[in-house]
């Protein structure tokens, strides 16, 4: 062959299996709550979850190692919603004869969203060199049964046991699966603070302040998988990670937001 052919067929599928659950608290005496929290588990296609690119390995009687979690699986997925209108002001618990104290605290709301989530599942991959199989992604030896998590973040910093996996010198893929490992866990926390000013009847300003990431907490970015990049010492030692298990991107900066809503 010395020209790409294109083959559309049946050639794999995905499943998504979950539980499902949900608590809440309908609104009253100012306070609303929410829970809500999915159990899962998503398999698929490696390198085409959505079923719209490549798969990772291509050659037709290998084509079943490309069963594996999809890369967008979160096990556990717990979130948690409040509405709390605090009990100040008229109408309310306290302050709530007049004045100025209660005009100034009274009328205030309070939103919260707060979510946990697991990691999501990353490939530990090898140089392709012994393969001899463009266009196929080579899978890692794992040499440990058991892969330690060491939750190193930063530049030299070990997330994963990096001497639990090697790269591949002969003609076959690695015995690691795709989506061996999980990277780290999300948590989050945005908050929104309201007040509304009744002008008339039918007229309102609403003053609204919000914080995205409200703790500012680091999201990480899976770990570098390829386990070639690492750099050996000749006494074994590690020379250089050169990337292989190091987490160093991050997301999800605290934004901040202030607005002001007319309504009538």
């Amino acid at each position: 062959r010395t020209a790409d052919t294109l083959i559309v067929s049946n050639i794999g599928d995905s499943e998504y299996n979950a539980l499902q659950a949900r608590l809440d608290r309908r609104f009253a005496n100012g306070i609303q709550l929410g829970v809500g929290y999915t159990f899962s588990k998503s398999m698929g296609q490696a390198g085409a979850p959505d079923s719209d690119n490549t798969p990772s390995i291509q050659i037709p009687e290998f084509y079943y190692l490309n069963w594996a979690l999809s890369p967008f699986d979160r096990t556990h997925n717990l979130q948690i919603t409040n509405l709390t209108e605090l009990p100040f002001g008229p109408g309310r618990r306290w302050l709530n004869s007049g004045g100025v104290v209660a005009a100034v605290v009274g009328g205030w709301q309070v939103n919260n969203i707060l979510s946990f989530t697991s990691g999501t599942p990353f490939n530990v991959t090898a140089s392709g060199t012994s393969l001899n199989a463009p266009g196929n992604t080579q899978r890692a030896d794992q040499v440990k049964e058991d892969v330690e998590i060491l939750g190193g973040i930063g530049p030299r910093n070990s997330y994963f046991d990096p001497f639990a996996f090697k790269p591949v010198t002969e003609a076959r893929f690695g015995t690691a699966p795709f989506g061996v490992l999980r990277g780290p866990g999300y948590a989050n926390w945005d908050v929104g603070i309201f007040r509304q000013f009744d002008l008339h009847k039918t007229t309102n300003i609403q003053f609204r302040f919000e914080a995205f990431n409200a703790l500012n907490t680091a999201h990480f970015n899976n770990p570098g998988g390829n386990v070639s990049s690492m750099q050996l010492n000749p006494d074994g030692s590690i020379r250089s990670l050169g990337g292989y298990t190091e987490v160093t991107g991050a997301f999800g900066e605290r934004q901040l937001r202030v607005g002001m809503r007319l309504g009538w």
